[in-house]
């Protein structure tokens, strides 16, 4: 009998036990508004659905086609989001922009990015507000871009000046990306280290090999809890040794900068005034840096100057040749009008580029379809949160894709053509606020750099349209030009552009 009583009282403590469970799933505990995504498969996630392009940023275009302008990714290990429309890109950079100021790394980028030690891939916190404020205020106010002006004056006229000894219809085309390239690093190391580099071909090649690396997530970005996938995977420790290559050319460059600035001898007596290298070992010299300002924080910063001007600002100024020697009409039209506004000069200074506001659309409109980086540099949920009424966890990785953002009908005109003339009614911009078009990003985390990015491209692209003409190589037409974008985070061009400069306008320099 006591047996029996002992049992029901069992049975009942269990019942409730379960009845209570069970009103705490289906009534207390929320229920979570999980994300759209396409289906995925075990181990791999979501990777199937991507290899069937060659950018992450086309494949995840076309599935938000598909499941809306919010989707869930799972890459291998990691949890992603992609926000494919304006609406949830101001959710993400704006309402909720501190929920999301974090920098998402894996074992390649950190490898590449001193371990996020620099501006752009540090964690949000006080050291990176504080070093983020140093560069805005010291480096990149626009009182600091206006005085590098003759820097970019004396290099745009320098890159002329080649171009004009390689004129000719007759002779091999010019390989105008790679001197771009070289052009545009020339204006960055002087900007910042007062002089051109006697490292740059060494520094070029290092840099280079280590973007190419770090183009696709390897089987150690995808699996970072796998010791034994961080031991397979060789790409983080081929990154990292380009970066140690980089590491010690700037170590050089400090040590002679100190040597030069103890003798008297530094930049700012050289060149007439501080670059960014002498700025920072001045406000370290004078201990008044509200951070610690550490040899290794000092080559960071140099690494996300640097990186500029070697990859995102010449990538930039390689679209707008591509999509203007594509579209003959668009050349010819700004070509007349660059002539027009500054006729009867043979050179031009940077106070003189308000007389032509048309190379502005140019550059936006290019921009549009080739935005520096298409997926924007990924960022990191800092706590459990909604966007758009959906759940996404803490930790889960975010990419905003401005590339397809930029091509969608639903924002966007004919979203495919190359035409700056859409600029001149809708006055977007590019500092954040216009969600629909954001090739630099928006919050906190937009790239502080703008204003000298743009500074750099501008008189460039005007003296190339304003001094010559360009043709294609023989038996290519315009249609023939190659668009192709080569892979990973910054979209440049995958084959090099190859044109005839014909001297139209003689270039002086002043």
């Amino acid at each position: 009998m006591e047996d029996k009583v002992l049992l029901a009282t069992v049975s009942v403590f269990v019942l409730l036990l379960v009845l209570s469970k069970l009103k705490y799933l289906l009534i207390t505990k929320p229920k979570l508004n999980l994300l759209p995504g396409p289906w995925t498969l075990p181990v791999i996630g979501s990777l199937h659905h991507l290899v069937t392009s060659p950018n992450l940023y086309r494949a995840t275009s076309r599935l938000a086609q598909k499941h809306g302008p919010l989707i869930s990714l799972r890459l291998g290990e990691v949890s992603a989001v992609v926000v494919s429309s304006p609406e949830a890109a101001q959710e993400v950079m704006k309402t909720k922009d501190i929920t999301f100021a974090d920098r998402f790394s894996n074992a390649t980028i950190a490898a590449f990015t001193f371990n996020g030690n620099n501006i752009a891939f540090a964690p949000y916190g006080e050291r990176w507000r504080q070093l983020r404020k140093i560069c805005m205020v010291e480096l990149l106010s626009a009182a600091r871009v206006l005085s590098f002006r003759r820097i970019r004056e004396e290099e745009v006229g320098r890159f002329m000046e080649n171009l004009a000894a390689a004129s000719s219809a007759a002779g091999p085309a010019v390989n105008l990306s790679k001197m771009i390239s070289r052009f545009i690093n020339d204006i960055i190391v002087r900007e910042s280290v007062g002089t051109r580099c006697k490292y740059q071909d060494e520094y070029l090649d290092a840099f280079t090999s280590g973007v190419r690396q770090t183009s696709t997530m390897t089987i150690a970005d995808l699996f970072p809890s796998s010791r034994l996938m961080q031991a397979l995977g060789s790409t983080p420790r081929k990154v990292l040794a380009c970066r140690n290559r980089i590491e010690r050319i700037f170590e050089q460059i400090i040590e002679e900068e100190k040597e030069a600035m103890d003798g008297g001898n530094g930049q700012a007596a050289a060149a007439g005034h501080e670059g960014f290298l002498s700025i920072l070992l001045r406000l370290q010299k004078e201990g008044t840096s509200p951070i610690p300002l550490t040899n290794d924080s000092i080559v960071a910063v140099m690494f996300d100057m640097f990186g500029a001007g070697s990859d995102t600002l010449p990538n930039v100024l390689n679209w707008c040749m591509t999509e203007l020697v594509r579209n003959p009409k668009a050349m010819a039209k700004a070509q007349e009008k660059v002539r027009e506004a500054f006729k009867g000069k043979s050179t031009i200074s940077e106070e003189d580029l308000k007389k032509c506001s048309y190379i502005d659309l140019v550059i936006k409109e290019t921009m549009r379809l080739h935005p520096p980086v298409p997926l924007l540099l990924p960022r990191k949920c800092r706590e459990d949160c909604k966007v758009m009424g959906y759940n996404v966890p803490k930790g889960t990785v975010v990419f905003v894709n401005v590339w397809g953002i930029c091509r969608d009908p639903k924002y966007w005109d004919d979203p495919e053509e190359f035409k700056p003339e859409r600029f001149e009614s809708n006055n977007l911009d590019y500092k954040g606020t216009d969600f629909e078009y954001l090739p630099f990003g928006a919050g906190r985390r937009i790239c502080p750099a703008i204003n000298l990015g743009v500074a750099n491209i501008d008189l460039a692209l005007v003296r190339l349209l304003y001094h010559f003409d360009w043709k294609l190589p023989d038996g290519m037409e315009p249609k023939d030009v190659d668009l192709r974008e080569a892979s990973g985070l910054v979209a440049g061009k995958k084959t090099n552009l190859f044109l005839h400069p014909i001297t139209r306008i003689p270039p002086v320099n002043a």
